[in-house]
């Protein structure tokens, strides 16, 4: 899906219906912009709950710590 938007003169874009509608973003919702290159990647900032579980597995008996450092 290509879809195009156009920058206000208050700097404002709408983000096309399409594109939120097969994100299922919703109005309100929080973004994080990321520069990259010459780009910038948008993403929805996650709720707390959503980041339940995340590091599941992950080992702390090799956790290396800032006094660790040179």
């Amino acid at each position: 899906m290509t879809a195009t938007a156009t920058l206000s003169s208050k700097f404002q874009i709408s983000i096309p219906k399409a594109v939120r509608e097969e994100q299922h973003w919703q109005a309100g919702q929080e973004f994080v912009f990321i520069p990259k290159g010459k780009g910038v990647l948008m993403m929805p900032v996650p709720e707390l709950n959503e980041l339940d579980g995340i590091a599941e597995g992950t080992r702390t008996d090799d956790y290396r710590d800032r006094a660790d450092r040179y």
